[in-house]
């Protein structure tokens, strides 16, 4: 699914230029914990959370995440804007959705999860 379709269907607003909207995602995560995304989530991947800090900039580099979603109304503060462009150059979309609105739709739309290791695994 294209960026900006995700955009679209989520009722989004591109918080940065920094990215081309035709890139197609076809996985997310959705968390707030970021010990949990470190964890759990692969590379290019569309990660939706409510976590606005610096941190999860830093999460997404160290993972090399490729787009990030801000759920529930929460706005990124202009230094965690600024960050994500100048360090990552990826796109920010903010949304009034929940986190689980947000994961419905896209999931519908035919966006799957993140792979996880299994827990018998671990």
């Amino acid at each position: 699914m294209k960026l900006s379709e995700i955009i679209e269907s989520i009722d989004g607003i591109l918080l940065n230029d920094t990215s081309d909207t035709s890139t197609e995602y076809t996985s997310a995560y959705s968390a707030d914990l970021l010990s949990d995304v470190l964890a759990l989530t692969k590379g290019h991947t569309l990660l939706i959370t409510g976590t606005v800090s610096l941190q999860v900039i830093r999460v997404a580099e160290i993972l090399g995440i490729t787009a990030i979603i801000f759920i529930r109304g929460k706005m990124p503060s202009p230094e965690v804007i600024e960050a994500a462009k100048s360090k990552l150059s990826i796109p920010l979309v903010f949304t009034r959705k929940t986190m689980f609105e947000t994961s419905g739709i896209l999931y519908a739309k035919g966006i799957k999860p993140c792979k996880n290791v299994p827990a018998d695994e671990v």
